[in-house]
Protein backbone atom coordinates (compact mmCIF):
# COMPACT_ATOMS: atom_id res chain seq x y z
CA UNK A 1 0.00 0.00 0.00
CA UNK A 2 1.49 3.32 -1.03
CA UNK A 3 0.99 6.79 0.40
CA UNK A 4 -2.68 7.71 -0.23
CA UNK A 5 -3.54 9.73 -3.32
CA UNK A 6 -5.74 12.27 -1.57
CA UNK A 7 -6.42 15.96 -1.70
CA UNK A 8 -4.43 18.29 0.57
CA UNK A 9 -5.24 17.37 4.15
CA UNK A 10 -5.87 19.76 7.02
CA UNK A 11 -4.17 17.25 9.32
CA UNK A 12 -0.68 18.64 8.83
CA UNK A 13 0.81 16.92 11.88
CA UNK A 14 -0.26 13.39 10.95
CA UNK A 15 2.08 10.84 9.38
CA UNK A 16 0.85 8.03 7.14
CA UNK A 17 1.37 4.68 8.86
CA UNK A 18 2.38 1.89 6.50
CA UNK A 19 0.50 -1.37 7.18
CA UNK A 20 2.45 -4.52 7.99
CA UNK A 21 0.12 -6.69 5.88
CA UNK A 22 -0.01 -5.50 2.29
CA UNK A 23 -2.85 -5.55 -0.18
CA UNK A 24 -0.83 -8.08 -2.17
CA UNK A 25 -0.68 -10.37 0.88
CA UNK A 26 -4.45 -10.19 1.21
CA UNK A 27 -4.96 -10.90 -2.49
CA UNK A 28 -2.85 -14.02 -2.28
CA UNK A 29 -4.75 -15.18 0.81
CA UNK A 30 -8.12 -14.49 -0.82
CA UNK A 31 -7.21 -15.95 -4.20
CA UNK A 32 -8.44 -12.83 -5.99
CA UNK A 33 -7.50 -9.18 -6.25
CA UNK A 34 -9.64 -6.32 -4.99
CA UNK A 35 -11.11 -3.33 -6.79
CA UNK A 36 -13.84 -0.69 -6.69
CA UNK A 37 -16.88 -1.10 -8.93
CA UNK A 38 -18.66 2.24 -9.08
CA UNK A 39 -22.30 2.15 -10.23
CA UNK A 40 -23.64 5.55 -11.28
CA UNK A 41 -26.95 6.67 -12.80
CA UNK A 42 -30.25 8.34 -12.03
CA UNK A 43 -32.34 7.25 -9.08
CA UNK A 44 -34.34 4.26 -10.27
CA UNK A 45 -31.83 3.27 -12.96
CA UNK A 46 -31.03 -0.02 -11.23
CA UNK A 47 -27.74 0.70 -9.45
CA UNK A 48 -28.55 -0.89 -6.11
CA UNK A 49 -30.42 -3.80 -7.66
CA UNK A 50 -27.48 -4.67 -9.91
CA UNK A 51 -24.88 -4.14 -7.19
CA UNK A 52 -26.73 -6.53 -4.87
CA UNK A 53 -27.25 -9.15 -7.56
CA UNK A 54 -23.62 -8.98 -8.67
CA UNK A 55 -22.52 -9.30 -5.06
CA UNK A 56 -24.57 -12.46 -4.68
CA UNK A 57 -22.94 -14.02 -7.75
CA UNK A 58 -19.43 -13.05 -6.69
CA UNK A 59 -20.05 -14.26 -3.13
CA UNK A 60 -21.05 -17.69 -4.42
CA UNK A 61 -17.79 -17.73 -6.40
CA UNK A 62 -15.82 -17.21 -3.20
CA UNK A 63 -15.10 -13.53 -3.85
CA UNK A 64 -15.00 -11.27 -0.81
CA UNK A 65 -17.41 -8.41 -1.50
CA UNK A 66 -19.35 -5.57 0.08
CA UNK A 67 -21.96 -3.14 -1.24
CA UNK A 68 -21.84 0.51 -0.22
CA UNK A 69 -25.33 1.86 -0.88
CA UNK A 70 -26.06 5.58 -1.08
CA UNK A 71 -29.23 5.56 1.01
CA UNK A 72 -27.67 3.35 3.68
CA UNK A 73 -24.63 5.58 4.15
CA UNK A 74 -26.85 8.64 4.48
CA UNK A 75 -28.35 6.97 7.56
CA UNK A 76 -24.94 6.88 9.23
CA UNK A 77 -21.62 8.17 7.92
CA UNK A 78 -23.24 10.89 5.81
CA UNK A 79 -26.32 11.59 7.92
CA UNK A 80 -25.13 15.15 8.55
CA UNK A 81 -25.12 16.05 4.85
CA UNK A 82 -27.85 17.61 2.74
CA UNK A 83 -28.33 17.53 -1.02
CA UNK A 84 -26.89 20.85 -2.12
CA UNK A 85 -23.88 20.75 -4.44
CA UNK A 86 -21.35 21.08 -1.63
CA UNK A 87 -22.94 18.32 0.44
CA UNK A 88 -23.12 16.00 -2.57
CA UNK A 89 -19.43 16.57 -3.20
CA UNK A 90 -18.54 15.78 0.41
CA UNK A 91 -20.79 12.73 0.34
CA UNK A 92 -18.90 11.25 -2.59
CA UNK A 93 -15.53 12.20 -1.08
CA UNK A 94 -16.34 10.24 2.08
CA UNK A 95 -17.68 7.28 0.15
CA UNK A 96 -14.63 7.19 -2.10
CA UNK A 97 -12.25 7.21 0.86
CA UNK A 98 -14.18 4.40 2.57
CA UNK A 99 -14.26 2.39 -0.65
CA UNK A 100 -10.52 2.84 -1.03
CA UNK A 101 -9.82 1.55 2.49
CA UNK A 102 -12.09 -1.44 1.97
CA UNK A 103 -10.37 -2.21 -1.33
CA UNK A 104 -7.00 -2.09 0.43
CA UNK A 105 -8.36 -4.68 2.88
CA UNK A 106 -8.82 -7.10 -0.02
CA UNK A 107 -12.52 -6.63 -0.72
CA UNK A 108 -14.27 -6.09 -4.04
CA UNK A 109 -16.26 -2.96 -3.21
CA UNK A 110 -19.49 -2.34 -5.11
CA UNK A 111 -20.74 1.23 -4.69
CA UNK A 112 -24.26 2.30 -5.70
CA UNK A 113 -24.54 6.10 -5.72
CA UNK A 114 -26.19 8.53 -8.10
CA UNK A 115 -22.89 10.49 -7.95
CA UNK A 116 -24.28 13.03 -10.41
CA UNK A 117 -21.20 15.17 -10.98
CA UNK A 118 -18.35 14.12 -13.28
CA UNK A 119 -15.73 15.91 -11.18
CA UNK A 120 -16.55 13.91 -8.05
CA UNK A 121 -16.50 10.63 -9.97
CA UNK A 122 -13.14 11.64 -11.41
CA UNK A 123 -11.84 12.34 -7.91
CA UNK A 124 -13.02 8.93 -6.71
CA UNK A 125 -11.13 7.28 -9.57
CA UNK A 126 -7.92 9.21 -8.90
CA UNK A 127 -7.81 8.11 -5.26
CA UNK A 128 -6.65 4.67 -6.40
CA UNK A 129 -4.25 3.32 -8.97
CA UNK A 130 -5.18 2.74 -12.58
CA UNK A 131 -6.97 -0.56 -13.00
CA UNK A 132 -8.47 -0.50 -9.49
CA UNK A 133 -11.59 1.52 -10.30
CA UNK A 134 -14.34 0.53 -12.75
CA UNK A 135 -17.15 2.95 -13.51
CA UNK A 136 -20.42 1.36 -14.60
CA UNK A 137 -23.08 3.65 -16.01
CA UNK A 138 -26.63 2.44 -15.49
CA UNK A 139 -28.33 4.12 -18.43
CA UNK A 140 -32.06 4.78 -18.21
CA UNK A 141 -34.09 7.78 -19.34
CA UNK A 142 -35.60 10.16 -16.83
CA UNK A 143 -39.06 9.17 -18.09
CA UNK A 144 -38.35 5.50 -17.35
CA UNK A 145 -36.92 6.23 -13.91
CA UNK A 146 -39.91 8.40 -13.08
CA UNK A 147 -42.26 5.65 -14.25
CA UNK A 148 -40.55 3.22 -11.88
CA UNK A 149 -40.30 5.72 -8.99
CA UNK A 150 -39.99 2.88 -6.49
CA UNK A 151 -39.40 5.24 -3.57
CA UNK A 152 -41.92 7.88 -4.64
CA UNK A 153 -39.26 10.60 -4.63
CA UNK A 154 -39.74 11.78 -8.22
CA UNK A 155 -43.38 12.54 -7.51
CA UNK A 156 -42.42 14.52 -4.41
CA UNK A 157 -39.74 16.39 -6.37
CA UNK A 158 -42.24 17.30 -9.09
CA UNK A 159 -44.56 18.64 -6.39
CA UNK A 160 -41.75 20.74 -4.95
CA UNK A 161 -41.56 18.70 -1.76
CA UNK A 162 -37.94 17.64 -2.38
CA UNK A 163 -35.33 20.18 -3.42
CA UNK A 164 -32.15 19.50 -5.41
CA UNK A 165 -33.43 16.16 -6.69
CA UNK A 166 -31.25 14.76 -9.44
CA UNK A 167 -32.94 14.82 -12.83
CA UNK A 168 -35.69 17.21 -11.73
CA UNK A 169 -34.11 20.31 -10.23
CA UNK A 170 -30.49 19.21 -10.03
CA UNK A 171 -28.40 17.96 -12.98
CA UNK A 172 -26.95 14.54 -13.71
CA UNK A 173 -23.77 14.61 -15.79
CA UNK A 174 -23.63 11.53 -18.01
CA UNK A 175 -20.22 9.79 -17.90
CA UNK A 176 -18.06 10.53 -20.93
CA UNK A 177 -16.09 7.31 -20.90
CA UNK A 178 -17.36 4.73 -18.40
CA UNK A 179 -15.79 1.28 -18.29
CA UNK A 180 -19.15 -0.34 -18.94
CA UNK A 181 -22.58 0.95 -20.04
CA UNK A 182 -25.72 -0.97 -19.12
CA UNK A 183 -28.96 0.04 -20.82
CA UNK A 184 -31.18 -0.87 -17.88
CA UNK A 185 -34.23 0.47 -19.66
CA UNK A 186 -34.00 -2.24 -22.34
CA UNK A 187 -31.78 -4.92 -20.82
CA UNK A 188 -33.06 -7.57 -18.41
CA UNK A 189 -31.47 -7.59 -14.95
CA UNK A 190 -30.04 -11.10 -15.41
CA UNK A 191 -28.40 -10.05 -18.67
CA UNK A 192 -26.84 -6.98 -17.06
CA UNK A 193 -25.58 -9.03 -14.12
CA UNK A 194 -23.97 -11.56 -16.45
CA UNK A 195 -22.29 -8.76 -18.40
CA UNK A 196 -20.90 -7.19 -15.23
CA UNK A 197 -19.60 -10.47 -13.83
CA UNK A 198 -18.02 -11.34 -17.17
CA UNK A 199 -16.39 -7.92 -17.35
CA UNK A 200 -15.01 -8.18 -13.82
CA UNK A 201 -13.77 -11.71 -14.35
CA UNK A 202 -11.85 -10.54 -17.41
CA UNK A 203 -10.67 -7.18 -16.13
CA UNK A 204 -10.34 -7.35 -12.37
CA UNK A 205 -10.75 -10.73 -10.74
CA UNK A 206 -9.11 -14.12 -10.72
CA UNK A 207 -9.84 -17.21 -8.65
CA UNK A 208 -6.84 -19.37 -9.57
CA UNK A 209 -3.69 -18.83 -7.50
CA UNK A 210 -1.54 -19.54 -10.56
CA UNK A 211 -2.90 -16.43 -12.31
CA UNK A 212 -2.45 -13.96 -9.45
CA UNK A 213 0.68 -12.48 -10.98
CA UNK A 214 -1.25 -11.45 -14.10
CA UNK A 215 -4.26 -10.18 -12.19
CA UNK A 216 -2.46 -7.93 -9.73
CA UNK A 217 -1.23 -4.45 -10.66
CA UNK A 218 2.09 -5.26 -8.95
CA UNK A 219 4.63 -8.05 -9.21
CA UNK A 220 3.53 -11.01 -7.09
CA UNK A 221 6.63 -12.63 -5.63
Amino acid sequence: MTTPLTLDSAAKNCVWEKPSISRQDRAILNGHRSCIVWFTGLSGSGKSTLARRVEEVLFRKGIRTFVLDGDNLRHGLCSDLGFDAGSRKENIRRVAEVAKMMMESGIVVLTAFISPFAEERRLARTLVNEGDFFEIYCKASLAECEARDVKGFYKKARLGQIKNYTGINSPYEIPDNPDLILDTELEAVDVSVARIVGFLDEMALVCAQARLSTALPWSAQ
